[in-house]
This record gives structure tokens, sequence and C-alpha cells, in this order.
């Protein structure tokens, strides 16, 4: 299982027990937390990996709508394409487990394309900056990629959203 801590910006890929095997610093939504379709926010509660995307890709391997590009991110790139939400070397695709919640209607995670992935080395990890997914250093989305299996559970933990 994976476990997601919005408040301290971590992942941590836990054993059958329930205990800690692997943590590492993510980055998620700059704007927070929340379910609606729009609304550039990381959905909270239960999910599943729904699809792995990008096995066999490098490192830096840039991704549009889930495609490798065929392009290695690098500053010529990054400077062509300045302010680019850059989707990095591996996707893990996410789909809610709570209808109303996160799944179906307005609030579907998956329809909202909601991924981990990698994300450019220089990109601060460990405070919120996404545009709703979960960012990772490019090694460490690769090593939690092949740790992890299609249906493995994530769950998405966060202060209760006020207002």
């Amino acid at each position: 299982m994976i476990r997601i801590d919005v408040a301290s910006q971590t992942l941590d890929l836990l054993d059958a027990e329930g205990r800690v095997k692997h943590r590492y610093p993510v980055s998620t939504g700059a704007r927070g937390v929340g379910e609606k379709n729009g609304s550039y926010c990381t959905p909270r509660g239960r999910h599943v990996i729904r699809a792995k995307i990008g096995a066999s890709q490098p490192a830096g391997a840039v991704f549009v709508q889930r495609r490798p590009t065929g392009e290695i991110y690098g500053p010529e790139l990054a400077a062509r394409f300045p302010g680019r939400d850059w989707i990095l070397t591996r996707i893990l695709w996410l789909s809610g487990c709570e209808p109303g919640f996160n799944r179906l209607g307005d609030v579907d995670t998956m329809r909202r394309c909601i991924y981990i992935h990698g994300t450019p080395d220089d990109v601060p990890l460990g405070q919120p900056g996404s545009k709703g997914c979960v960012r990772m250093g490019n090694a460490n989305i690769i090593d939690l990629f092949d740790r992890v299996a299609v249906g493995t559970p994530v769950e998405i933990i966060a202060p209760a959203v006020s207002g």
C-alpha cells in the first residue's frame, strides 16, 4: 500500500503489516487538497493504481497525454517551454475508490488525470507545488514504479478542508 501525507509532503510505501518500507519526498497540489474537476487540487481518500505507464522509458523521458514524446528533459527543452508542467520518467495513474467523493461525476480522480509522476530534478519537493498530481524525483519514481503493481491501494491523507 502507498500512503501519501499531504501535511508532511511524503509518500510511504508500506508492507503488509502497515510498516514503512520506503519513504520519499513529494510535492502535491499548490492549491491544496480537493476533489473537484478543474480545481488543480490533490484529491484525498482511497485510490488504486489504475495503470503503470513508461516502464521502458529512460529517466527524464517527457510524456504528453500519457505518451512518451521521444524527448528527454534538459535545459534546452526547459528553455523552449517555460512554465510547462513536466510529466517525466514514469506515470502511476490513480483511480478513486469512493463514489461521490473521488470517483464518478465531477470528482473523478482518473478523469482528472491525477498521477504520481517524475518531475525535473530542480523542482522543489517537500512542499506543495503541483497542479494536483503527486510529483516525485526521477530516481524515486523509478524505484517506486518497480516496487508496485496495478491495483496497489493508495491513500492520500490530509487535514480536512475548511470553509
